[in-house]
């Protein structure tokens, strides 16, 4: 397998950035919900070498109280780009009560999950469409293999430079473009659960990242693991189905 050239992919990435924007957005700017981890990080980075960071908008969106809102906070101040803090501690606890009431008892922990993400997109598309922008989807293909991700949540937007990217190589991009080493190396969490990404999923991204390069996976179990939940969330991937009569 030919070695992965951060220097090389980061310069095409930004290319790619200004010619979507020239295509589908001429002028506008690019708004990215910032959680001071790396993906969020290097988008942002990515944005603003690809159009400078005046067009670009980085959104703080903690639920209530966010222990490494500082992450973000130090993110924004590096790139120098304009912020937003929007909390959406209130509506989360809102539309969970509201929910919660009318269904008769306790919401799914899964539901409480993926709450936050999609009011999160809510916040994002209303801080675009009162700015001229266009939203960042912040996912990489490691997580959209295995399906590590909120449809119509962190899942959605309007244009994504790292779907074609792994963890590790999101790392690289991260480092060859200069941004805070901690950020880029940060342990991956989605902030919701109280767990670390390679927690929920059952194995590492360093594994994940190899089989999807190279198709190697030497324990049987974790292949089983990753096979089935890459063809279980494939539909996250795919538009809506729809009838063609």
């Amino acid at each position: 397998m030919e070695k992965f050239d951060a220097k090389k992919t980061a310069a095409a990435a930004v290319k790619w950035i200004q010619d979507w924007f020239e295509e589908n957005g001429k002028g506008c700017n690019a708004v990215i919900g910032i959680s001071g981890g790396k993906d969020s990080s290097v988008v942002a980075g990515l944005c603003v070498k690809a159009l400078g960071k005046d067009r670009v908008i980085g959104v703080t969106m903690p639920n209530g109280i966010q222990p490494d809102i500082e992450d973000s906070i130090k993110l924004i101040n590096h790139l120098g780009i304009k912020r937003y803090d929007i909390n959406i501690g209130t509506t989360f606890n809102a539309l969970m009560e509201e929910v919660e009431a009318k269904l008769g008892h306790a919401a799914s922990d899964q539901t409480r999950i993926n709450m936050a993400p999609r009011i999160r997109m809510t916040a994002l598309y209303a801080v675009s469409q009162s700015n001229n922008g266009r939203v960042a989807n912040t996912c990489n293909l490691s997580e959209d293999w295995v399906g590590y991700s909120t449809r119509y949540g962190d899942a959605a937007g309007d244009f994504s430079p790292l779907g074609g990217l792994t963890v590790a190589e999101v790392i690289a991009v991260g480092k060859e473009i200069g941004l805070p080493v901690d950020l880029v190396e940060k342990t991956p969490s989605d902030g919701l659960c109280g767990k670390t990404d390679e927690d929920n999923l059952g194995f590492t991204y360093a594994v994940l990242d190899r089989y999807i390069r190279t198709g190697i996976c030497e324990d049987p179990a974790t292949k089983a693991l990753i096979d089935r939940k890459h063809e279980l969330n494939l539909f996250k991937l795919k538009p809506i189905p729809h009838f063609e009569p």
